[in-house]
């Protein structure tokens, strides 16, 4: 068998664009995968099909040597960015293709599975009304409702920046914007209720003192994890962050490292409780099983970062499935009307839980005709937006 095409669309998305791919073989057989990353989405696009033109005339049921041929041929520009969400999306395709080849899911190719339904986090849950306390109150209620067990947010997010030429040169914030984000908090605390986790995102975007400071101010308020105090760049000020955090707040890393190489740092310093790979970005579902084994060694839970499409929602849960170290898989609640019509079988979300099929591969295919309806979004004044 041999790879004879490698197909790539942009689709817009409810946040950004969705980067969709679809490997074609001379036997018929296909594969479909996910390489969505942002802001930037034509650049993912175009690496995409760089990617896939590397591709063409390889077996595509040798997915681990080619996931370290392109690692290895693409590592001159660099191991991580454009060139590594391309190749987290064709190891998606690779792997799905695998599983349909051998008429088997792709948690089976991953170890088999501990468990077929998924716990999710509920993420774009906050987009009706304005960010006041009572506003995100009653969202977080329908959230419950609907019968999840967690969420998560920024509270800081519009008290201080919407987009990134907006923010605040010192990364701090006025006394009545923390006051305002604890009040958020607090809200959203006293709807759910004590036993909710809730997760608290920062985006790195507060220097090191407000980020301490905030995390101080709402530990009382129970904190599932406290996510991204500083940005991937220095394992050592991340160790910093947890050397002054409160000790029952966890700390959540990740969304924004690439690869094995990338977490192995974090890990060995002891910088985090639980890891979030983003499987679009840390090299696909083969990577992320990876990660996630390094992980076990060091008693670190996996949470895998997924404000994406529904390939990555899928593929993601795969990985879930199939380790043992699995603590929840973010969600975005909140979607286009589009995301299941996509697809050839709309996701099944029930209770807060994704249900797994035993369907061959991912169990869905990409419907050509409905990622054609709606192109991504390429005009920057309209869209992409940066923080959830």
């Amino acid at each position: 068998m041999k790879i004879t095409d490698v197909k790539v669309w942009l689709v817009e998305g409810i946040k950004y664009n969705w980067t969709m791919m679809k490997v074609y073989t001379d036997t018929g057989l296909t594969g479909v995968g996910e390489a969505t990353n942002w802001p930037g989405s034509p650049i993912i696009e175009s690496a995409a099909r760089h990617i896939g033109e590397r591709v063409i005339g390889l077996d595509p049921l040798r997915t681990d040597f080619i996931w370290t041929k392109l690692y290895r041929d693409l590592n001159w520009i660099g191991p991580y960015g454009a060139s590594m969400c391309a190749i987290s999306g064709l190891d998606m395709a690779l792997l799905d293709l695998k599983g349909k080849a051998l008429q088997t899911p792709c948690y089976q190719l991953l170890g088999g599975a501990f468990r077929s339904d998924i716990r999710l986090y509920a993420n774009y849950w906050f987009t009706g009304g304005n960010h006041t306390a009572e506003d995100y109150a009653q969202q977080a209620r329908r959230v419950k409702d609907l019968g999840f067990t967690g969420l998560k947010f920024d509270p800081f997010a519009h008290t201080n920046y919407l987009y990134g030429e907006d923010l605040h040169t010192s990364l701090s914030l006025e006394t009545s914007q923390q006051d305002l984000a604890f009040e958020v908090t607090k809200a959203v605390r006293d709807a759910v209720g004590p036993e909710f986790d809730m997760m608290i995102e920062t985006h790195a975007m507060l220097n090191f003192e407000m980020a301490i400071k905030m995390a101080q101010r709402l530990a009382p308020l129970g904190v599932t994890w406290f996510e991204e105090p500083a940005g991937p760049e220095s394992s050592q000020t991340l160790r910093a962050f947890r050397e002054r955090l409160p000790s029952e707040v966890p700390i959540c890393v990740g969304e924004r490292h690439y690869t094995r190489h990338g977490f192995r740092p974090v890990l060995e310093n002891h910088i985090c409780d639980v890891i979030m790979p983003d499987i679009t970005r840390c090299g696909g579902p083969s990577e992320m099983k990876r990660i996630a084994t390094m992980a076990e060694a060091y008693g670190v839970l996996v949470a895998p970062h997924n404000p994406n499409g529904p390939l990555s929602t899928l593929a993601s849960a795969h990985v879930c499935a199939s380790i043992p170290n699995f603590f929840r898989c973010e969600f975005m609640l909140n979607d286009v009307p589009w995301r299941d019509e996509v697809i050839d079988h709309p996701l099944e979300i029930e209770n807060g839980y994704l249900k797994l099929s035993d369907r061959p591969g991912l169990g869905v295919d990409l419907v050509e005709q409905k990622m054609e309806a709606h192109p991504g979004i390429r005009d920057l004044n309209e869209r992409e937006n940066f923080y959830v």
